[in-house]
């Protein structure tokens, strides 16, 4: 069978077998790219792509940006969603940690509840990649918190950068 060959306008010539793979590779590794915090070897592309999805519908925040955040958390509420056995290997300082399964019940006591609560205080929620953090940010926002923002950073490269870590596990609310 002979070879399909493509010509471009200025005259080049490739084989179209060698266009095909290399578009398909050049399209897995932007996939790879624009899921910051996903690995698909963990669980199907479904999951990936509902994440992808949600993160559409909530604002979000990347490492360098979460760092200026962390370092002046004065007007901010950082929530860790990681479970507590994730715990071990450190907090940024001033998260409080409510695990993402609970989070729609303990997140009322943590803000004061049955006083009123403030549900438009700026709240960032961090996980451990960013997955969880954008679920979580969008359960806030349908239970009517409006000022989310889901922090989209692996903690191990936060951790490999020296950013600021408490390793001790902090009390749950």
């Amino acid at each position: 069978m002979k070879a399909r060959r493509v010509r471009f306008s200025r005259g080049t010539e490739i084989d179209l077998r060698l266009l095909v793979t290399t578009f398909a590779a050049l399209a897995m590794n932007l996939a790879v790219c624009v899921r910051p915090g996903m690995s698909a070897e963990n669980w199907p592309d479904a999951l990936n792509d509902h994440v992808m999805e949600v993160r559409k519908l909530v604002n979000t925040i990347g490492m360098d940006d979460y760092l200026d955040v962390v370092k002046n958390s004065r007007d901010a509420t950082i929530i860790d969603v990681r479970d507590e056995d994730e715990l071990k290997a450190g907090m940024v300082p001033a998260a409080i940690n409510i695990s993402r399964g609970r989070l729609e019940f303990r997140i009322w006591r943590a803000f004061g509840y049955p006083t009123p609560v403030d549900t438009g205080r700026r709240i960032y929620v961090q996980c451990a990649t960013g997955g969880r953090a954008t679920l979580a940010a969008k359960q806030l926002k349908d239970i009517g918190f409006t000022n989310v923002v889901a922090v989209i950073v692996n903690m191990a490269d936060w951790e490999k950068r020296g950013y600021p870590l408490v390793k001790a596990a902090l009390p749950r609310n």
